[in-house]
């Protein structure tokens, strides 16, 4: 596709179509809430594949909806890591806007990101790491510009995935980078719509569960042992948490990160080239929900990012919590653990191996903790 010379689409300073103008995103990440596990990798490796001709590559490219991170955050950010690594915050979205208004994910409104996911691709991008920030996690939020130019105080102790709802992606990007001291190369959001669909156009996603799980909420209804869940069961699976340990955050965690594994290895796994169908309707699908950084706000890009990193294999990627405690004033929250999150965010900034000690966390939603 690299040979097609198109416009490229502009990126908006802040929020797209939905919390302030787009119809069709927002509301949760079963993920995130819904679990919009969706790794640039995947993603990226199938936009590849997809285009196949001029018409195909601009309708596309113009589902992509850009944010300029750079320009809205300016100069004060943690520097690039001197190394050829990458790390890319990954949202899930729970809009119940548009498309995702029949999904039946409840009536909440607004927009949040339960799920976020720091993928960190070490130098020689042959492997991968990524850390899930619960959404329940007290931080201190920076200072940012909301999408309408109004000014958004600094405050501690907000609960992590208010942060989305109060002033949009790029203060997300503000939060993580201040409190990790790690800077994001790139940003990607997908929304409920998106993962579903991409779930049943790969023709659904293998999973194993030890234990039944029954979860009137999300509506999950599952016997132990192996499943193949279509588009609307995964979204339920990721957002699963009270049919799990103790009904918190926490315990979802565990499920989002197989599921991601599972979704990355099936989409490994399939002969996409030798399918321009189907290659199609998955990019379609995705592009539609999704939103990045300016820097990846293309077919293009996408492609030549998804090409960097076609030595990552889903089987040997590892999946870490951020290490936290339950929190002593408010035990229905927690708060990153120190020295392990001091220690985990340090290796990741200096393209290191995270130590062992920097994946145990005191809280553990009544589950073991995921590895």
């Amino acid at each position: 596709m690299s040979h097609v010379s198109t416009p490229q689409r502009r990126s908006t300073g802040e929020t797209p179509r939905g919390r302030g103008g787009r119809g069709r995103k927002r509301e949760r990440p079963g993920g995130r809430r819904t679990g919009r596990k969706i790794l640039l990798a995947l993603l990226v490796l199938v936009l590849a594949a997809a285009g196949t001709g001029y018409w195909l590559y601009t309708d596309l490219n113009n589902n992509i909806q850009g944010v300029d991170i750079d320009k809205a955050l300016g100069d004060d950010r943690p520097e690039k890591l001197a190394t050829s690594g990458q790390n890319i915050l990954v949202l899930g979205s729970d809009s119940r806007a548009g498309k995702n208004a029949s999904l039946k994910t409840g009536k909440v409104s607004g927009a949040r990101s339960d799920t976020a996911l720091v993928m960190h691709i070490p130098e020689g991008r042959k492997k991968a790491i990524a850390v899930s920030i619960p959404r329940d996690t007290l931080v201190t939020r920076p200072e940012c510009t909301k999408s309408d130019g109004s000014t958004l105080a600094s405050a501690k102790r907000v609960m992590f995935n208010s942060v989305y709802s109060q002033a949009g992606p790029t203060c997300v990007v503000k939060t993580v980078e201040q409190m990790s001291g790690v800077r994001m190369d790139h940003f990607v959001e997908i929304d409920f719509a998106g993962f579903k669909g991409l779930v049943d156009a790969i023709g659904g996603v293998t999973v194993t569960v030890d234990q039944d799980i029954h979860d009137t909420s999300s509506g999950l209804d599952l016997t132990a042992g192996t499943h193949k869940l279509d588009g609307t069961q995964s979204l339920q699976f990721v957002r699963t948490r009270h049919g799990i340990g103790d009904g918190s955050d926490l315990g979802r965690i565990g499920l989002q990160q197989k599921f991601m594994l599972a979704l990355l290895s099936e989409i490994k796994q399939q002969d996409l080239l030798g399918s321009p169908t189907k290659a199609y309707k998955i990019a379609n699908n995705l592009t539609e929900s999704l939103t990045t950084d300016s820097g990846l706000a293309s077919l293009t890009k996408l492609a030549e990012f998804g090409r960097s990193m076609n030595g990552v294999d889903p089987s040997t990627m590892e999946t870490i919590m951020l290490p936290v405690a339950y929190d002593k004033v408010d035990p229905n929250r927690v708060v990153a653990a120190e020295p392990q999150a001091t220690t985990l965010w340090k290796a990741i900034r200096t393209d290191a191996t995270v130590p062992e000690s920097a994946k145990k966390s005191p809280a553990t939603g009544g589950t073991s903790s995921a590895s």
